[in-house]
Protein backbone atom coordinates (compact mmCIF):
# COMPACT_ATOMS: atom_id res chain seq x y z
CA UNK A 1 0.00 0.00 0.00
CA UNK A 2 2.56 1.95 0.38
CA UNK A 3 3.16 3.05 -3.17
CA UNK A 4 -0.33 4.34 -2.73
CA UNK A 5 0.47 7.36 -0.39
CA UNK A 6 3.52 8.39 -2.28
CA UNK A 7 4.12 12.08 -2.90
CA UNK A 8 5.35 12.57 -6.64
CA UNK A 9 6.35 15.80 -8.73
CA UNK A 10 2.72 15.42 -9.44
CA UNK A 11 0.72 13.91 -6.11
CA UNK A 12 2.78 17.09 -4.35
CA UNK A 13 1.03 17.07 -0.91
CA UNK A 14 3.41 18.67 0.96
CA UNK A 15 2.17 21.74 -0.67
CA UNK A 16 1.01 24.20 2.00
CA UNK A 17 -2.85 25.04 0.66
CA UNK A 18 -3.00 21.36 -0.01
CA UNK A 19 -2.09 20.44 3.54
CA UNK A 20 -3.92 23.10 5.07
CA UNK A 21 -7.18 21.78 2.69
CA UNK A 22 -6.56 18.50 3.63
CA UNK A 23 -6.52 19.16 7.33
CA UNK A 24 -9.79 21.75 6.98
CA UNK A 25 -11.51 18.81 5.00
CA UNK A 26 -10.76 16.13 7.73
CA UNK A 27 -11.63 17.91 10.71
CA UNK A 28 -14.46 16.46 13.12
CA UNK A 29 -14.19 12.74 10.87
CA UNK A 30 -14.33 9.81 12.74
CA UNK A 31 -13.60 7.65 9.85
CA UNK A 32 -11.31 7.40 6.17
CA UNK A 33 -14.65 7.09 4.62
CA UNK A 34 -15.89 10.34 6.10
CA UNK A 35 -12.85 11.91 5.07
CA UNK A 36 -12.81 10.32 1.58
CA UNK A 37 -16.25 11.60 1.20
CA UNK A 38 -15.54 15.18 2.20
CA UNK A 39 -12.34 15.17 -0.05
CA UNK A 40 -14.52 13.89 -3.29
CA UNK A 41 -17.00 16.56 -2.56
CA UNK A 42 -14.91 18.88 -2.60
CA UNK A 43 -12.77 18.24 -5.64
CA UNK A 44 -16.13 17.23 -7.81
CA UNK A 45 -17.77 20.48 -6.69
CA UNK A 46 -15.52 23.54 -6.06
CA UNK A 47 -13.13 22.54 -8.92
CA UNK A 48 -13.83 23.22 -12.70
CA UNK A 49 -14.18 20.59 -15.09
CA UNK A 50 -11.97 22.39 -17.65
CA UNK A 51 -13.64 20.62 -20.30
CA UNK A 52 -16.68 21.88 -19.59
CA UNK A 53 -16.13 25.16 -18.67
CA UNK A 54 -13.43 25.70 -21.43
CA UNK A 55 -10.94 27.27 -19.57
CA UNK A 56 -7.73 28.30 -21.17
CA UNK A 57 -4.83 26.82 -18.59
CA UNK A 58 -4.23 22.88 -18.73
CA UNK A 59 -3.33 21.93 -15.16
CA UNK A 60 -1.46 19.00 -14.16
CA UNK A 61 0.24 19.28 -10.81
CA UNK A 62 -2.26 18.81 -7.77
CA UNK A 63 -1.11 21.98 -6.52
CA UNK A 64 -1.19 24.14 -9.62
CA UNK A 65 -5.05 22.37 -9.79
CA UNK A 66 -6.16 23.74 -6.43
CA UNK A 67 -4.30 26.87 -7.55
CA UNK A 68 -6.64 27.62 -10.24
CA UNK A 69 -9.69 25.95 -9.55
CA UNK A 70 -9.70 24.02 -12.93
CA UNK A 71 -8.90 20.90 -14.56
CA UNK A 72 -9.56 18.55 -17.49
CA UNK A 73 -11.06 15.11 -15.43
CA UNK A 74 -7.21 13.56 -14.38
CA UNK A 75 -5.77 16.47 -13.64
CA UNK A 76 -8.84 17.03 -10.80
CA UNK A 77 -8.07 12.92 -9.80
CA UNK A 78 -4.65 14.11 -9.00
CA UNK A 79 -5.50 16.79 -6.66
CA UNK A 80 -8.27 13.92 -5.17
CA UNK A 81 -5.09 11.88 -4.86
CA UNK A 82 -3.21 14.51 -3.04
CA UNK A 83 -5.73 15.17 -0.76
CA UNK A 84 -6.41 11.65 0.35
CA UNK A 85 -2.62 10.97 0.24
CA UNK A 86 -1.77 13.83 2.91
CA UNK A 87 -4.32 12.04 4.95
CA UNK A 88 -2.85 9.27 5.07
CA UNK A 89 -5.82 7.13 2.64
CA UNK A 90 -4.02 5.15 0.15
CA UNK A 91 -5.53 6.19 -3.76
CA UNK A 92 -4.92 4.96 -7.27
CA UNK A 93 -5.81 5.73 -10.80
CA UNK A 94 -7.96 4.29 -12.82
CA UNK A 95 -9.00 4.69 -16.68
CA UNK A 96 -11.81 4.12 -18.82
CA UNK A 97 -11.71 4.28 -22.70
CA UNK A 98 -14.27 6.33 -23.86
CA UNK A 99 -16.26 7.88 -26.72
CA UNK A 100 -15.40 11.95 -26.44
CA UNK A 101 -17.40 12.90 -28.78
CA UNK A 102 -18.89 15.69 -27.08
CA UNK A 103 -15.60 17.46 -28.31
CA UNK A 104 -15.05 16.31 -31.26
CA UNK A 105 -16.67 13.97 -33.53
CA UNK A 106 -15.52 10.34 -33.62
CA UNK A 107 -13.14 9.98 -31.59
CA UNK A 108 -12.34 7.81 -28.05
CA UNK A 109 -9.84 9.51 -24.73
CA UNK A 110 -8.81 8.55 -22.01
CA UNK A 111 -11.15 9.39 -19.14
CA UNK A 112 -9.29 9.77 -15.59
CA UNK A 113 -10.45 8.30 -12.26
CA UNK A 114 -9.30 7.60 -8.64
CA UNK A 115 -9.79 3.98 -6.76
CA UNK A 116 -9.45 4.61 -3.43
CA UNK A 117 -8.72 2.14 -0.19
CA UNK A 118 -11.45 2.71 2.64
CA UNK A 119 -11.07 0.31 6.06
CA UNK A 120 -14.39 -1.30 5.77
CA UNK A 121 -15.06 -1.43 1.96
CA UNK A 122 -11.51 -2.53 0.16
CA UNK A 123 -10.86 -0.39 -2.93
CA UNK A 124 -13.73 1.85 -4.10
CA UNK A 125 -13.66 4.12 -7.60
CA UNK A 126 -15.11 7.58 -7.31
CA UNK A 127 -15.15 9.92 -10.16
CA UNK A 128 -14.63 13.59 -9.41
CA UNK A 129 -15.03 14.93 -12.95
CA UNK A 130 -17.86 17.10 -11.87
CA UNK A 131 -21.68 17.17 -12.20
CA UNK A 132 -23.65 17.95 -15.06
CA UNK A 133 -26.77 17.00 -17.42
CA UNK A 134 -26.18 13.83 -17.52
CA UNK A 135 -23.60 13.19 -14.90
CA UNK A 136 -24.07 11.78 -11.60
CA UNK A 137 -21.49 10.74 -10.18
CA UNK A 138 -21.35 10.14 -5.91
CA UNK A 139 -19.80 8.68 -3.19
CA UNK A 140 -21.90 5.79 -1.11
CA UNK A 141 -19.63 3.22 -0.48
CA UNK A 142 -19.92 0.23 -1.58
CA UNK A 143 -21.97 1.29 -4.27
CA UNK A 144 -19.81 2.92 -6.99
CA UNK A 145 -21.51 6.18 -9.40
CA UNK A 146 -19.74 6.87 -11.88
CA UNK A 147 -19.84 9.96 -13.86
CA UNK A 148 -20.52 7.47 -17.11
CA UNK A 149 -22.38 3.82 -18.00
CA UNK A 150 -19.70 2.08 -20.44
CA UNK A 151 -21.37 2.02 -23.82
CA UNK A 152 -20.38 -0.19 -27.21
CA UNK A 153 -16.56 0.23 -27.44
CA UNK A 154 -15.94 1.76 -24.40
CA UNK A 155 -14.27 -0.38 -21.58
CA UNK A 156 -12.39 0.04 -18.31
CA UNK A 157 -8.29 -0.43 -17.73
CA UNK A 158 -8.93 -2.95 -14.95
CA UNK A 159 -5.87 -2.05 -13.32
CA UNK A 160 -4.78 0.40 -10.61
CA UNK A 161 -2.42 2.29 -10.75
CA UNK A 162 -0.20 3.71 -8.17
CA UNK A 163 0.82 6.91 -10.03
CA UNK A 164 -0.79 8.20 -13.66
CA UNK A 165 -0.39 7.02 -16.86
CA UNK A 166 2.84 8.98 -18.44
CA UNK A 167 0.34 9.51 -21.99
CA UNK A 168 -2.31 11.12 -19.92
CA UNK A 169 0.88 13.72 -17.85
CA UNK A 170 2.68 14.69 -21.02
CA UNK A 171 -0.69 15.26 -22.75
CA UNK A 172 -1.19 17.61 -19.58
CA UNK A 173 2.36 19.52 -19.70
CA UNK A 174 2.34 19.72 -23.88
CA UNK A 175 -0.87 21.33 -24.14
CA UNK A 176 -2.07 24.22 -22.94
CA UNK A 177 -4.96 25.77 -24.59
CA UNK A 178 -8.66 24.02 -24.50
CA UNK A 179 -8.65 24.07 -28.43
CA UNK A 180 -5.13 22.23 -28.26
CA UNK A 181 -6.60 19.56 -25.47
CA UNK A 182 -9.67 18.66 -27.79
CA UNK A 183 -7.20 17.99 -30.57
CA UNK A 184 -4.95 15.47 -28.33
CA UNK A 185 -6.95 14.05 -25.62
CA UNK A 186 -4.75 10.95 -24.34
CA UNK A 187 -6.02 7.77 -25.95
CA UNK A 188 -4.38 4.24 -26.02
CA UNK A 189 -3.96 2.11 -28.76
CA UNK A 190 -7.05 -0.89 -28.75
CA UNK A 191 -4.09 -3.36 -29.20
CA UNK A 192 -2.10 -2.21 -26.58
CA UNK A 193 -4.85 -2.24 -23.56
CA UNK A 194 -1.73 -0.29 -21.22
CA UNK A 195 0.30 -2.96 -19.60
Amino acid sequence: MTKFLEETNIIDYSNQEIQKLSIKLSKNCETDTEIAKNCFIYVRDNINHSGDSKDNITTCKASDVLKYKTGWCYAKSHLLASLLRANNIPTGFCYQRLSCSEYKKDIYCLHGLNAIYLKDYGWYKVDPRGNKKGVDAQFNPPVEKLAFELEENEFDLEKIYEEPLEIVTQTLKKYKTYNEMINNLPDIELSKQIL
